[in-house]
Parts: structure tokens; C-alpha cells; sequence
């Protein structure tokens, strides 16, 4: 028998949880306050963005140097390619 009292008790338990739940509901019924929508209200605008920043410009002396060392490297690839060629 104890195994029915336990189902009834179990039963009792569940009975319990739904009318909490029907109570819950109904106080969410029609006059109870909305919920708020996520995300920008309508009508907002978005702040001012930052100030972009300034590009970085290459003098023409920096540019040169650039140019210089590249075609160093260049010039060297190429003499050991030639050398590793004869050899």
C-alpha cells in the first residue's frame, strides 16, 4: 500500500505545481505590464560615430628607402640564384 500513498503524494506534488502555474498565468493575464522588447527602441538613432582617424601618409624620403632595400634584396636573390647556378 505504501506504493499508492507514494503515487497520491507524488500526485499531490504535481497538483500543487499546476495550480502555481495557472496562478502565474493569470497574474500575467491582460492587465499585467509587457514585457520589454530587446534591442534599440524604434526611433532611436545611433550616437555619433568617432572620428575617423587620419590616414598615414608615406613621406617621399621613407618611400625611397622602402624602394632602396627592396631592390637590395632583389639584387642579392638574384646574384645567388646565379651563383648557386654555376656552381
Amino acid at each position: 500500500m505504501s506504493g499508492i500513498s507514494g503515487i497520491v503524494a507524488e500526485l499531490e506534488q504535481q497538483k500543487a505545481a499546476i495550480e502555481r502555474a495557472i496562478e502565474a498565468l493569470r497574474d500575467v493575464g491582460p492587465g499585467a505590464a509587457p514585457r520589454k522588447k530587446r534591442g534599440r527602441p524604434p526611433g532611436s538613432v545611433n550616437r555619433a560615430a568617432a572620428p575617423k582617424k587620419a590616414s598615414r601618409r608615406m613621406s617621399p624620403e621613407g618611400r625611397a628607402r622602402i624602394i632602396a632595400a627592396a631592390k637590395r634584396r632583389w639584387a642579392e636573390f638574384r646574384k645567388a640564384k646565379q651563383a648557386a647556378g654555376n656552381a
